[in-house]
């Protein structure tokens, strides 16, 4: 394991002593106090890690153009920079308390490394837009591979419904039977919502596509920056302009993208909890394959899809994550503050979450099996009473409100399923379900 504290070469990238860290005035610095301020950026910070050093290299290529870096110095720094990022993937550098984070272990790198080249990286740039750049390049690969998630679980939830559109199933309000609708029906609800979900990513995934780069501590620096060409360099879409609300977007930028983190979950926390309740013994609309069950370590009998109610619990976490990004950026005056080191915990969990969650919700919907006998057998018959009165309407031309109350006195009788499904033909129903129109927004979405 390489580390810099090893070779006695390990400095604090705000020390102001020339003389070495040996004698440095930040070795004075409590180590409760520096333990206290690192914080769980020892840990996050060797996943944004490969972000800095992409965004490191784009600057340095930067400086090259305007100057500061000869084409030597810019050869080395990107070559040390290459040296680096193969010694984090293979697991051979770490990140210590002492260090801080990832900027100073880079840089740090970089000088043991280049020696004096190696301290013109930190030219016309501070801490302050290094962790904002790779931060958001590490929110924007995050909202691609969530984005596909969703896209590739809107499409298997497509698929049941095109499987299931025919097979009759209750539609609840308030908990109770309401009307027949089909489990295609159902199915298809998830799919669109998936759909919606991904579309939002992508909306806000376009919204905080703008480099901050740059823009140093918040308020530009005394060197021409080439922020557009290294923004391009960095696959930005934009520039984040104005160098102050580069930091006064932090938890605005995170807040809208853990909204896009919420929305997913809020689709997969629904069909969590109705899976459930669908496969408990007093419903049985679905049976659950061994591999997605659990059991008890007290009652032999138990199968449990606990991992469902994983998934339904982790919504409350990434609202809160949320909730918290909201809270620590609220109150601040302009500018700069380091409470914005604690939101790369929520962030960055979220992420974590989101991914397996999409994983996990994919393997349920493939190892519950809808059992159609039961679910037709709950059907009741005064399931139909809206369609009886809807009919009226139609045929004997009555107000609804009247055809309403002769409906609810007239017996029960039952009614064909089939053909009940088949005339809900508004769009959207369970009788016309729309499944092109959907499969048409999936293609722009991903092909």
């Amino acid at each position: 394991m390489f580390n810099l504290i090893s070779t006695n070469k390990m400095s604090k990238l705000w020390s102001k002593s020339s003389i070495g860290p040996a004698q440095d005035r930040s070795a004075k610095l409590n180590p409760k106090i520096e333990a206290y301020t690192a914080g769980d950026d020892v840990v996050l910070d060797m996943v944004l890690m490969p972000y800095d050093i992409r965004a490191s290299k784009a600057h340095a290529k930067g400086l090259h153009k305007i100057g500061v870096l000869t084409s030597a110095e810019l050869d080395l720094i990107i070559d040390c920079l290459n040296e680096l990022i193969i010694l984090w993937t293979k697991r051979k550098i770490e990140i210590r308390v002492e260090d801080e984070d990832c900027h100073t272990v880079i840089e740090n790198f970089m000088v043991f490394r280049l020696g004096e080249t190696g301290k013109k990286i930190h030219t016309g740039r501070s801490r302050n837009d290094q962790v904002l750049v790779a931060l958001r390049l590490y929110m924007k690969n995050q909202l691609d591979q969530i984005q596909k998630g969703a896209v590739n679980l809107s499409r298997e939830f497509l698929a049941k419904a095109k499987q299931y559109q025919d097979v009759p199933m209750p539609g609840y309000t308030h908990t109770q039977q309401a009307m027949l609708s089909s489990l295609g029906h159902y199915y298809m609800s998830f799919a669109e919502s998936l759909v919606d979900d991904a579309e939002l990513i992508k909306a806000i995934g376009g919204h905080i596509d703008k480099s901050p780069l740059g823009s140093a501590a918040g308020y530009g620096v005394a060197f021409p920056l080439e922020r557009d060409q290294v923004a391009q360099d960095l696959g930005f879409k934009s520039v984040q302009n104005n160098s102050l609300y580069c930091q006064n977007s932090r938890g605005k930028f995170e807040s809208a993208y853990l909204e896009a983190l919420v929305q997913v979950m809020m689709t997969l926390s629904k069909f969590a909890t109705d899976m459930i309740l669908f496969t408990s013994r007093e419903f049985e609309f679905f049976k659950a394959d061994n591999s997605v069950v659990t059991g008890s370590s007290i009652m032999p009998q138990k199968r449990n899809v606990d991992g469902l109610e994983i998934l339904r619990g982790n919504l409350c976490r990434v609202v809160a994550a949320q909730h918290l990004v909201q809270d620590l950026s609220k109150g601040l005056i302009s500018g700069y503050h380091r409470d914005f080191q604690l939101m790369k915990k929520p962030v960055m969990e979220s992420a974590d979450i989101l991914v397996n969650s999409l994983e996990v919700a994919s393997l349920y919907l493939d190892g519950l099996e809808p059992v159609r006998e039961n679910i037709e057998a709950k059907v009741k018959p005064d399931i139909f009473m809206a369609d009886i009165a809807n009919e009226m309407v139609a045929k004997d031309g009555i107000p609804f409100r009247e055809a309403y109350k002769k409906a609810s006195e007239m017996p029960q009788s039952d009614f064909d399923l089939q053909a009940n499904i088949k005339s809900k033909l508004s769009p959207g129903a369970p009788g016309n379900l729309g499944i092109e129109q959907l499969e048409e927004r999936l293609s722009k979405l991903l092909p």
